[in-house]
């Protein structure tokens, strides 16, 4: 029986190892309320967010998309690229599992989009329940 070495624990582990696929991509010109429709429909609560030539320009969460439909100022023609945020946090494909856990925390949220060398966002790290 052959112990594993310390250097695989959760210190050395990185996103790219445990991450999680954001979700189906939709273009930014996509209506809130269809929005809401394709998580139902693809039971997640995330989508990658892209532009017209397909690339990831953001990341919306469920509890995004339904405060802002619960807004005052929504309409039924505001679309993702709308309220696309900026996020002050985001980590690569390289940053530890702890590293992570701790701008999740200072954040205090359950999901950090992940994002490659173009800082296009394609995938998510989120607390599983």
């Amino acid at each position: 029986m052959q112990s594993r070495p310390a250097i695989d624990g959760p210190v050395r582990r990185t996103v790219v190892d445990v991450f999680d696929p954001a979700g189906p991509r939709v273009r930014d010109d996509m209506s809130v309320e269809v929005a809401l429709s394709v998580m139902d429909a693809a039971r997640t609560g995330r989508l990658v967010v892209c532009d017209q030539d397909d690339q990831g320009t953001g990341l919306v969460t469920r509890a995004e998309l339904v405060a802002v439909r619960d807004g005052s100022a929504y309409s039924d023609r505001v679309c993702l690229r709308d309220i696309l945020g900026v996020y002050a946090e985001v980590t690569s494909p390289a940053t530890t599992v702890v590293g992570a856990g701790q701008a999740m925390r200072r954040l205090r949220s359950d999901t950090l989009p992940v994002v490659d060398e173009q800082n296009t966002a394609s995938a998510a790290l989120a607390l599983s329940r």
